[in-house]
């Protein structure tokens, strides 16, 4: 099986790829497995997305993790026998550009001294009149146990999550049934916009609009048990 590496200490990894006689292949892989943490696998989604992903992680980058031994994973690899499942992904559009996203689609205030000032439609209806905050983030089930939890203390199993982020007035988070689309548009910037942790922001002032919905493309997630989203966990291959 041809496999492809993706995030960090990969000197760490590719012996114990070549132990069980995976070809390594950055160009054309069967399975990306990626190592390092969460950021390490939404890169890879990134890379290659749509390709199975297996994620590891080392308990020096580790913020969750299981005690269970990459050996074992990477044999059930070999027979066959990892679960996949099907995550959903966001689509957003902006500015002439579509950003993909596993975990959330954020928008930012660019300044930080300076608020942002925002609207936001729930399809077609205006929702709460004008915002005034750091922003909003708008998560899947996936992505709903980094930056959307880290506002609103909590995580959803279904739907589309919408997190306003430190507004001036109290603003309750929503979740939404995933057929919903949601458009932002800017009233005062500057703000800035992103899928993930993609280092590639785009810049917004007043005027811009973002809308966002679910994507026709799901992630495809390798893993041992039958896990919902917000439980994922990356396996832990120092034995930590």
């Amino acid at each position: 099986m041809k496999v492809a590496l993706v995030g960090r200490d990969l000197d760490e990894v590719e012996p114990l790829v070549a132990e069980y006689g995976f070809v390594i292949d950055q160009d054309s892989p069967e399975v990306v497995i990626s190592n390092g943490g969460d950021g390490a696998l939404l890169g890879a989604e990134r890379l290659y997305p749509g390709i199975p992903k297996l994620g590891l992680r080392n308990s020096k980058t580790s913020t969750r993790h299981r005690d269970t031994d990459a050996q074992m994973v990477l044999q059930r690899l070999v027979e066959g026998t990892l679960r996949e499942q099907r995550f959903l992904k966001l689509e957003a559009e902006v500015k002439g550009r579509k950003l993909i996203a596993l975990n959330d689609i954020i928008i930012h205030n660019k300044i930080l001294s300076s608020a942002v000032r925002y609207e936001v439609e729930i399809d077609g209806r205006n929702h709460m009149g004008e915002i005034v905050g750091d922003g909003l983030i708008v998560a899947t089930p996936f992505g709903s146990s980094a930056y959307y939890r880290s506002i609103t203390h909590s995580i959803f199993q279904v739907g589309i999550g919408l997190a306003f982020n430190n507004s001036i007035e109290p603003v309750n988070h929503l979740v939404l049934k995933e057929t919903c689309e949601i458009e932002a548009t800017i009233l005062r910037g500057p703000a800035q916009a992103a899928a993930d942790n993609d280092p590639e922001w785009v810049e917004l002032d007043a005027g811009d609009k973002i809308k966002v919905r679910k994507a026709e493309c799901f992630a495809r997630i390798l893993s041992i048990e039958t896990l919902r989203g917000d439980q994922f966990h990356l396996i832990n291959h120092t034995g930590g």
